[in-house]
């Protein structure tokens, strides 16, 4: 069958890797996705193990019209009656780019409308009901122009919900977007790493797991595909089992997070005891003017960028940052991720790499900065511009 992962702009070839070792065939990126080819076993794979995929659907049908009653007939032909049943609830989901068709909400309703007069032409009036909290079955629209892809959302809800995120008093970053971060550093649980600006604790949480070697999808309850008819509960269970089996029994290395907010401290603390990851080390402290945990390592952090969380002087912060960086943290790999394109010129360090993401609708830059000892501090390349 013909996959396609859906993921954060600027990580599709962090997915791609991730889906040919999950097992997938034809791994192609994408704008914002990766297409691959697998079975049942690959699809399962990838919805427990991706940790870079927000959902994984499964295309059924590609048409063109270009109008609404085309539409509602390229639709009304489907048999979605054999797709699912009566009595199981569903929801349709829609994307659009196009000068015909131009509300994301109208589309959803003309797929809602042909497959629930469908049903209620086989079955005597009756139709299956729409539930927009918990389907069992949630039918992904997408619209390019004037060419149509109708797909299964195999997910349900979106993979970067992992089931420990509780309310943070900060903005906290998508899990998805932390452990791309984690995996653009190329960090694999070999060595330290410290987030001095933890907020919500995500990239500490995120980088655990993939130390530990712990599945994304295991504390999860429901997937979208065991609802479908193909469903095997027989394979899905040997996989998490697998899974379960896979997972290191201690941590290797060091994950340090701290934070100058006490209150937002606490409350990480406590989520880290409650999901029973207490090998990770949460201080109180301000990253400004402090002492590095450990001789060498990387840090990965989200500092302000004075848009959701406000600063009274954020050029003067991101200054203190590459202050403090150059004079303490020698040795050091620190990656920085920032949607604040000025503040970021101002920490006064050479990048070694550069990516751009996004945290939400905010367009962000994640630069590399090494800290050398000595001469090579001066040996680097590409300038802040």
């Amino acid at each position: 069958m013909k996959y396609v992962a859906k993921t954060i702009s600027g990580l599709e070839s962090i997915l791609a890797q991730e889906i040919e070792q999950l097992g997938g065939q034809n791994v192609t990126e994408l704008t914002r996705a990766v297409s691959f080819d697998g079975d049942l076993r690959t699809l399962y794979q990838v919805n427990l193990w991706s940790r870079t995929a927000l959902r994984v659907i499964k295309p059924i049908i590609e048409f063109t019209a270009h109008n609404e009653t085309v539409l509602y007939k390229r639709l009304r032909r489907y048999h979605w009656t054999d797709l699912f049943s009566l009595d199981q609830t569903f929801v349709v989901n829609s994307s659009v780019s196009s000068e015909i068709f131009t509300h994301s909400k109208y589309l959803s309703l003309k797929t809602k409308d042909a497959i629930v007069d469908q049903f209620r032409e086989r079955n005597d009036g009756v139709r299956p009901s729409i539930d927009r909290e918990n389907p069992d079955i949630v039918i992904d629209v997408h619209c390019v122009g004037k060419k149509f892809i109708i797909s299964l959302d195999s997910s349900g809800r979106s993979l970067h919900r992992r089931g420990y995120r509780q309310d943070q008093r900060r903005a906290p970053l998508n899990e998805i977007l932390a452990t791309g971060l984690i995996m653009l550093a190329g960090w694999d649980g070999s060595e330290t790493l410290y987030d001095p600006m933890c907020g919500s604790g995500t990239i500490l949480t995120e980088a655990y797991a993939i130390a530990k070697n712990i599945a994304p999808g295991l504390n999860r309850d429901t997937f979208a595909f065991m609802n479908w008819a193909d469903y095997d509960q027989k394979l899905w269970q040997e996989l998490t089992e697998l899974a379960k089996a896979a997972q290191k029994p201690e941590l290797l290395c060091k994950i340090y997070g701290s934070d100058y907010d006490t209150v937002q401290v606490m409350e990480t603390q406590s989520l880290l005891n409650e999901m029973g990851y207490t090998e990770i080390e949460l201080s109180n402290k301000d990253f400004i003017g402090s002492s590095a945990p450990a001789n060498s390592g990387v840090i990965i952090t989200n500092p302000p960028y004075d848009m959701r969380i406000e600063s009274d002087d954020i050029i003067g912060f991101y200054k203190s940052i590459g202050d403090t960086l150059k004079q303490s943290y020698s040795d050091w790999d620190a990656w920085i991720i920032s949607g604040n394109k000025d503040a970021i010129k101002r920490l006064g360090l050479r990048t070694s790499q550069r990516h751009t993401l996004y945290n939400g609708s905010i367009e962000c830059k994640y630069h590399k900065y090494e800290m050398y000892r000595g001469s090579k501090k001066t040996a680097k390349t590409d300038p802040e511009e």
